[in-house]
């Protein structure tokens, strides 16, 4: 790949002008960023089997939307396919179709998948940065020794353990395309001037705006490109900068106002309060500009808070430091040798521009760093280069020293991202990360105490949801998983006071009546938890949970319309879906008896046909003979998730707690993204430990 160089014509002229690459060889360049591109592969090679976390949940391993390919022209038309969660829709149909070819590729849910994705992408980001950032080195002060600093600049990048927060967060790969975008824009802005006229660096900037908005201000750092590298020194670079923004200003207003009208309303931001939050931004800026040189306080999940007043310190200090960051940019793009000093700058503060003037939810995220820090990795090289030009007289020893300074540095900053993604690896250590580093994040304290729920310390798990509370005492969420833990230590009536108290805070929200219908039917009061069951379901229809668990409890009771009805509406959402189908074709049969299935067991002798007779063995009340079948099943197809599903559910009937968690977990371990099997697990592991509790 080439990159137009500049030549200065004469005093007057600062246009840029392909040219000839700096003297280092074509072949050696390639060579040396192939070196950085493995060495950013060895740094993250302990990430590709990290789990799903956090808001990957409702967008991928709850999502019914994503399991089926053929639903991608879907998601360009239909923002609610995004999330299982209204509030969190936004309209990222690139990011969603990309999950659905993960999916398709993996056959599942794999991690693996989805992380070999997002880096390959990530990698690519990568190679386009190094040949921008040598043409604008080479505009500044052409210099054989610019490829080495731009390749320092990509590896400073690539290996910086922040890039990690969003690498690894998979669903937040919408920063990295968005990111992506920007840069391959511009470099093909750069590199192709005769393409200009045809518009075809507007495609990744098009697709960035469709993965994530931060891509809008794309028109300003072009027009700051155009303006600092290209035309003539004065008027000439202004109108010159100015004509050549307005097609990506077309562009980018087109598609925003796509954005806007394809955003359901049931989306919401989340910020308490709009301008505690923008008065908190400037302050984040500088703990982000901070967490550059030195990133020892990253956290998936802060708990710093929105300033109340504008004149508080850390907000004064906050806006004094933009207001200086500003004027040193302004100040250095009077020289042509520092303006990419000034532009990484520019860059810097823009791309924090759109999470900084919408509100959302948290006042800073560490997978923002992502954008901004293309400035800072173009910026800080090249001051430490001029500096190091103007201060130190070249020779070898000095070469030498430097090459093995810069080393020292890449080595840390590649052990810090190794250590990052080990943080990443399990929902457990990600948390207890979050619980030191952000104490006071009732969110944090109660994912973490979720961990501890689910390796069976439901005491553990309760003292930390009991922390959370002190700092998030009106959480839905929260109040649910209390009510979980006290019902699992037999504390039925502090149990319903919290789902009831869940309900009160967010009565439009589907979780908050499934967990409380899961709880009922747990205490053997059916018709109410088919109530409330039923309005979860009214009020999300893609969060299949409580139609998984009404069609359960349809088939027990022998209730073949209601059956039929249900599950074919999970059919129209996820077509093939195998717990709905085979709820359909038992309620279809109209509840044939226990002797039909065993002829028809008799005589294909396949493990679909053990497994059907499993499940009417179960609905006829013949536990140990479901559990047979599902055993003959095995036999035949050791690898069956859902006769290990069907075993779970039988021995939960007998009470036989251990039996059915080692099944349930057995079945998870097969499929994943088993939701059926999931809440088998989570009911036998709440039954146990209520046992245990009644025993001591």
């Amino acid at each position: 790949m080439s990159a137009p160089l500049p030549r200065t014509k004469s005093k007057q002229s600062d246009r840029a002008v392909a040219g000839p690459s700096s003297a280092v060889p074509a072949s050696r360049a390639n060579l040396l960023l192939a070196a950085v591109l493995l060495a950013v592969l060895l740094a993250y090679s302990n990430h590709f089997t990290n789990a799903f976390h956090f808001d990957d949940f409702h967008t991928i391993t709850d999502n019914p939307w994503i399991r089926n390919i053929r639903n991608i022209p879907r998601f360009f038309l239909d923002a609610t396919t995004m999330s299982t969660l209204p509030l969190n829709r936004a309209y990222r149909p690139l990011v969603t179709a990309s999950l659905a070819i993960d999916y398709w590729l993996g056959g599942g849910y794999k991690p693996l998948f989805f992380h070999i994705s997002t880096f390959i992408w990530f990698l690519a980001q990568l190679i386009l940065m190094f040949f921008l950032f040598r043409a604008l080195f080479d505009y500044a002060r052409p210099d054989p020794v610019n490829t080495y600093i731009a390749l320092f600049a990509t590896a400073l990048y690539g290996l910086h353990p922040a890039i990690a927060e969003t690498v690894n967060y998979i669903v937040q790969r919408a920063d990295l395309y968005s990111t992506l975008g920007v840069v391959a824009g511009l470099s093909i802005y750069v590199a192709r001037p005769a393409l200009r006229r045809y518009g075809l660096y507007l495609i990744p900037v098009a697709l960035a705006l469709l993965s994530k908005p931060p891509a809008l201000v794309f028109p300003i750092i072009l027009f700051l490109y155009v303006f600092l590298f290209e035309g003539e020194p004065q008027r000439g670079r202004l109108g010159a900068a100015l004509k050549a923004s307005i097609p990506s200003v077309v562009v980018t207003a087109a598609l925003m106002i796509l954005q806007y009208a394809m955003t359901p309303s049931t989306y919401a931001g989340g910020a308490a309060s709009a301008y505690g939050y923008r008065i908190t931004q400037p302050f984040v800026a500088l703990h982000y500009f901070a967490e550059f040189f030195l990133p020892l306080w990253l956290s998936v999940d802060t708990d710093r808070q929105a300033f109340n007043s504008a004149w508080s310190p850390g907000a004064v200090l906050g806006f004094a430091f933009v207001v200086g960051i500003i004027a040193a940019a302004i100040w250095l793009t009077r020289r042509r040798e520092t303006r990419p000093i000034a532009f990484g700058i520019y860059w810097f503060i823009l791309a924090l521009l759109p999470t900084s003037l919408f509100p959302l939810a948290e006042v800073e995220n560490d997978h923002r760093m992502c954008f901004p820090f293309i400035g800072l990795a173009l910026s800080v090289p090249w001051s430490a280069a001029l500096l190091l030009r103007h201060r130190i007289r070249p020779s070898p020893l000095r070469n030498n020293a430097l090459t093995a300074a810069a080393v020292c540095v890449l080595i840390a900053y590649g052990c810090g991202a190794y250590a990052r993604n080990t943080v990443w690896h399990t929902d457990e250590s990600l948390w207890f990360d979050v619980t030191r580093k952000s104490p006071r994040n009732g969110r944090g304290l109660m994912n973490y105490g979720l961990t501890q729920m689910s390796k069976g310390d439901t005491q553990r798990a309760l003292n930390y949801f009991q922390r959370a509370s002190v700092f998030t005492p009106n959480y839905p969420i929260l109040e649910i998983n209390l009510g979980i833990a006290n019902g699992a230590l037999g504390h039925d009536a502090d149990a319903e006071a919290h789902f009831h108290r869940a309900i009160s805070l967010a009565p439009r929200d589907a979780q908050t009546h499934f967990y409380y219908g899961r709880w009922l039917r747990g205490k053997r009061r059916t018709d109410d938890a088919i109530r409330e069951l039923q309005i979860s379901a009214a009020l999300n229809a893609s969060d299949l949970n409580a139609k998984y668990l009404l069609m359960q409890i349809y088939a027990e009771q022998r209730a073949w319309m209601q059956l039929t009805k249900l599950a074919n509406s999970v059919l129209a959402i996820v077509p093939g879906d195998a717990v709905a189908a085979g709820y359909l074709k038992r309620a279809q049969s109209g509840g044939d008896d226990v002797a039909e299935a065993q002829k028809i067991a008799r005589v294909q002798q396949t493990p679909e046909a053990y497994l059907d007779l499993s499940l009417r063995y179960h609905q006829a009340g013949k536990y140990r003979e479901s559990i047979d079948a599902a055993k003959q099943a095995l036999r035949l197809k050791p690898d069956y998730a859902e006769a290990y599903n069907n075993m779970a559910a039988a021995y939960e009937e007998l009470s036989m707690w251990d039996e059915a968690i080692a099944a349930a977990e057995e079945a998870i371990r097969l499929k994943p993204d088993f939701t059926l099997a999931r809440n088998n697990l989570a009911w036998s592991l709440e039954q146990k430990q209520k046992a245990a509790a009644i025993r001591r």
